[in-house]
């Protein structure tokens, strides 16, 4: 069972395939994970499998332990490219999510104005005014949309509360622009289910979505890590390319994680 859990609030610099160097802030806690899907993919494990016994972060432990550390590069001489929001579950569930934003944007103008601020999220949660306000302040508001399939997201995605593709879709759309959306591309099973997402039935609808979004760039990419399921595989680099290249037909920058 993959259970690769990430000190929180801060983790890293590590080097992300798709950002860079990345410095990490995990507003999950330190001991498991808290998540709105339950992805049979995430790297973090199943939520069951994670439960936490600590308390999120606040914010000031956050903008202290933010601080510290970019402090700390800048006498090594090591500027990170991106401070992203990420770790153990879903960034944007965090009750202070927005004024998290402002700090983090504060301190980056201060320390590593170079820096982009990142944000990885599930988009469960963008119909909440904070939330949808924080990502409109961030450089990369980077929202998975894997499918429009409800069958397919809730076999692989696995909401853990109410989710309504159709209404998160018209959000996304009132980022006028100002979103990234990233799709997982896999092969395998989930117990006698399908969990392949490489097919032209989930693909053409996918991209009819995308171009009702009108993101500035997609990001497609597959397994990297083990998987609490162990029965997916990656797709392959032909298939990703093949992707990437349908997307910019579209007139929408694309790139491909493999």
């Amino acid at each position: 069972m993959a259970t690769v859990i990430y000190p929180s609030p801060i983790f890293g610099p590590v080097r992300s395939r798709r950002l860079g160097i990345s410095l990490g802030i995990n507003l999950m806690p330190a001991d498991g994970k808290v998540c709105t899907f339950d992805c049979i993919y995430c790297e973090c494990g199943f939520n069951a499998d994670r439960r936490p016994r600590d308390k999120r972060p606040t914010r000031h432990e956050v903008k202290a332990a933010l601080e510290a550390q970019l402090k700390k590069m800048n006498v090594e001489g090591q500027l990170p490219d991106v401070l992203t929001f990420a770790g153990n579950g879903e960034p944007t569930a965090h009750p202070d999510f927005l004024n998290i934003i402002k700090d983090t944007i504060a301190l980056r103008g201060h320390y590593c104005p170079r820096a982009k601020v990142s944000v990885l999220s599930n988009a469960t949660l963008i119909t909440r005014p904070k939330v949808f306000e924080a990502l409109l302040l961030v450089d990369n508001n980077i929202l998975k949309l894997d499918t429009v399939d409800l069958d397919y997201i809730h076999r692989v995605n696995r909401p853990t509360g109410v989710y309504d593709v159709r209404v998160l879709i018209d959000k996304m759309k009132e980022f006028a622009g100002h979103v990234i959306i990233q799709t997982m591309f896999m092969h395998g099973s989930i117990g006698t289910q399908d969990a392949g997402n490489v097919k032209e039935e989930y693909i053409a609808p996918w991209l009819e979505a995308l171009k009702e979004i009108g993101p500035q760039q997609v990001m497609v990419y597959t397994i990297d890590r083990e998987t609490p399921d162990h029965d997916l595989r990656k797709a392959t680099h032909e298939e990703l390319d093949n992707i990437v290249r349908r997307v910019e037909a579209l007139g929408i920058k694309a790139t491909a994680s493999y």
